[in-house]
């Protein structure tokens, strides 16, 4: 008889798995996560259009089938219908798209809605919900937009 039992004697080979466990369940969590925003922010199918400064330079020469809508989002996420004279606050995507309709049914657009083009200038401290409810309003409306990407001068 010792004065230390043998089971304290005697080596624990049992390995705690409760701290994998939940490091694993983590690491899946994040990358689902990740999984999941990917897909919403990829698959939306939005082009971004560069503009070249060698571009900017030259006058612009409007294609005779493709009709060119320009707006703007600036940093308190109001939205700004851009012609070529005036800008033309707008209170929502809901007054953009009904502007949309209306021009086409007073023909200053295009019936066929694939031949319109929606050009979106995004201002750099704009927030991404304004530029989220737009692009899937137009889209929802059946028009084309670009988000148009301007290099830093």
């Amino acid at each position: 008889m010792s004065i230390i039992p043998d089971e304290e004697l005697r080596s624990n080979s049992s390995i705690n798995l409760a701290p994998m466990v939940d490091f694993l369940f983590l690491v899946l969590a994040i990358f689902a996560t990740l999984a999941v925003t990917r897909a919403v922010i990829y698959d939306t199918e939005i082009n971004l259009v560069k503009a070249q400064p060698e571009m900017q330079a030259q006058p612009f020469v409007k294609q005779p089938d493709v009709y060119i809508v320009t707006l703007s989002i600036n940093e308190n996420g109001q939205y700004k219908w851009l012609t070529e004279f005036n800008e033309y606050l707008m209170d929502g995507t809901e007054a953009i798209t009904k502007q949309l309709r209306k021009q086409q049914e007073l023909g200053l657009l295009p019936k066929e809605k694939e031949k319109t083009r929606l050009l979106v200038h995004i201002d750099k401290e704009s927030r991404w919900e304004p530029v989220l409810d737009l692009i899937f309003a137009v889209r929802k409306a059946g028009f084309q937009i670009h988000p148009v990407y301007e290099p830093p001068k």
